[in-house]
């Protein structure tokens, strides 16, 4: 069955973010005085092929922690696992 899990990579809280900063700062000059941080990550969409839910979950995992993200300064979470428009069981 074909699946598309979405993931998110976001650096480590203990890491600092200086794109997350200019664009904090970007806000606040454009009137977003109530703006006090931004984190910016990387937002990937994978379309895979798997025998279920699950399955593709680990997948998505194994791709995140061998090539996705830096384990030393970054996290990743799956936020979604979806039927890809068209799959069969």
């Amino acid at each position: 069955m074909r699946f598309v899990a979405e993931v998110v990579v976001q650096l480590k809280p203990v890491v600092n973010v200086p794109r997350g900063l200019v664009v904090r700062d970007g806000l606040r000059r454009l009137g977003f005085d109530g703006v006090h941080g931004v984190r910016v990550g990387k937002h990937l969409e994978i379309e895979l092929d798997a025998d279920s839910d699950s399955a593709c979950r680990d997948l998505v995992s194994a791709m995140c922690e061998r090539l996705l993200r830096n384990p030393v300064i970054e996290d990743y979470s799956i936020t979604a696992v979806t039927a890809a428009a068209g799959a069969t069981a």
